[in-house]
């Protein structure tokens, strides 16, 4: 598995750093993925290529559009237009349930556990396919209970690896926000995902559990699992990541390597604003005056009069 991982990031080397850069082995591919909110274009993605096998981070300022994206891809909202694909299976249309449980599943900014379910239930729950849960067969344990069994050693494992297995039997909602994040992520591994999605993993995570969450992340690229994920601290964009895409007002504006990406202008421009590194007596102050001015002239005409 190790020699897939090191294959899958060296194709990346001869990838452009370039927006919508085409990928040797692409996991996910889309096509004009456009989500508006009322007059706000939200998500406005011409191409984007996920290499399979890799660590890809989303990044961008907020509003950039990144979680939206996600939910997009994973069936969690609907486009107003756009075409992508997992696998090359077409994903348009497709409800969350089914996507997930084709092998994309993702985790959530907020996390979702059900804090009234022990820790283990929670787990339980995220094994798909599961024969108790039809009707007919319910009634009829022996049809079931060996697959639920199967299901609960494998939920069990998992809990040690993430270091739950203390809270086993806790209430969900008794959990640290840290250790929720872990519960997630290890709940979404009992479908057995290729790509795993992880929103902003590190938001609310104390700084002893982050080198932790930090090492399981690159544990699922090292099993041979492509990762997606959404985050604002660099350090760990950095340090973790094979390849980034940088999104600005809901479209790609760069990708490439950690290093490329931080150095490229249009992604400094993207968190910093376009002037940051100029010198103030450089500026034409009379041109930026009259560029704000039109904004809002703009934006008076788009607002509605009341008498």
């Amino acid at each position: 598995m190790a020699a897939d991982v090191s294959a899958a990031r060296a194709a990346l080397a001869g990838v452009p750093n370039e927006p919508g850069a085409s990928k040797p082995d692409p996991i996910v591919k889309g096509d004009n993925i456009v989500r508006t909110f009322g007059g706000l274009k939200a998500v406005d993605v011409e191409h984007l290529e996920i290499q399979r096998g890799v660590i890809t981070a989303l990044i961008g300022p907020n509003g950039a559009g990144k979680t939206t994206l996600f939910n997009l891809l994973t069936g969690f909202d609907e486009p107003d237009s756009g075409d992508w694909a997992f696998n090359g299976k077409k994903l348009s249309n497709v409800p969350a349930y089914k996507v997930a449980r084709l092998g994309m599943v993702r985790t959530f900014q907020l996390t979702k556990v059900l804090s009234k379910l022990t820790v283990i239930e929670n787990m339980r729950l995220g094994a798909t396919g599961q024969r108790g849960e039809k009707f007919w067969s319910a009634a009829f344990k022996s049809l079931w209970s060996a697959q639920e069994d199967a299901n609960t050693v494998r939920a069990d494992d998992l809990l040690a690896r993430f270091k739950l297995d203390a809270k086993r039997e806790d209430f969900a909602g008794s959990l640290s926000g840290g250790q929720r994040k872990l519960l997630e992520m290890a709940r979404a591994l009992m479908v057995d995902p290729e790509l795993i999605m992880l929103d902003e993993p590190m938001a609310g995570v104390n700084p002893a559990l982050k080198q932790s969450l930090l090492e399981h992340v690159k544990s699922l690229r090292d099993e041979g699992r492509t990762v997606l994920f959404v985050e604002h601290d660099m350090d760990m964009v950095r340090d973790i990541s094979d390849w980034v895409i940088v999104m600005a007002q809901g479209q790609i504006v760069a990708e490439g390597t950690p290093q490329a990406v931080m150095a490229d202008q249009a992604v400094i421009d993207a968190y910093l604003g376009a002037h940051h590194d100029t010198d103030i007596s450089e500026i034409d102050v009379e041109e930026l005056e009259t560029e704000a001015e039109a904004e809002l002239a703009a934006q008076s005409k788009e607002t509605p009069t009341h008498d």
